[in-house]
């Protein structure tokens, strides 16, 4: 009787990380982040093709990470722009941060034509570590499911949303009310 009500408990943490893309269940790769743990740290690369590691750069500060397939998408373009002008009015206790698998290039070019400038754009493309370690990497495709992640200056998760539908936009009222709890 225990192992069938373990079962019936895999299968709803199983169902709460399905995510689709376009109505297609992928597989999530890496383990989950809840709410409480401590942030894992991860190395990307900025527009310039530098490395930036999370815990040096963002350290003893509060950040939004908000993780997307593709800033030349519709939906990441949206969802990008919205979190730009958001950070604009949070001011200088909060750091937003976009990550795709989008190639530093790609993210610089897009960024100017989008006028991007409050939120820091950053590149997994190289070891998908940000990916695998918020367990967001579409193993799939190699993109990364649409997400969210607020971290507290002390480097606790304490807030995740994982957006079931990577092709829809995340709950940005429910974000920011997450947020504005912290600050």
């Amino acid at each position: 009787m225990d192992e069938n009500i373990n079962e019936q408990e895999e299968k709803r943490e199983i169902a709460k990380r399905t995510v689709t893309m376009q109505g297609r269940a992928v597989t999530l790769a890496g383990d989950e982040i809840r709410v409480g743990m401590t942030a894992p740290d991860f190395k990307v690369t900025d527009n310039d093709m530098l490395p930036m590691k999370f815990s040096r750069t963002y350290g003893g500060k509060v950040a939004v990470i908000s993780a997307v397939p593709s800033l030349d998408t519709p939906v990441c373009d949206l969802e990008t722009r919205r979190f730009n002008k958001e950070a604009e009015a949070l001011g200088p206790d909060v750091n937003v941060l976009t990550i795709s698998m989008d190639l530093p290039f790609a993210q610089k070019r897009w960024c100017g034509a989008a006028g991007v400038k409050a939120v820091k754009v950053y590149s997994d493309y190289q070891k998908a570590d940000f990916g695998k370690s918020y367990g967001v990497l579409i193993k799939e495709l190699r993109l990364l499911a649409r997400a969210v992640f607020i971290v507290d200056k002390d480097g606790i998760v304490k807030y995740v949303q994982l957006c079931p539908e990577v092709a829809k936009e995340p709950d940005y009222d429910e974000v920011l009310t997450a947020l504005r709890a912290l600050v």
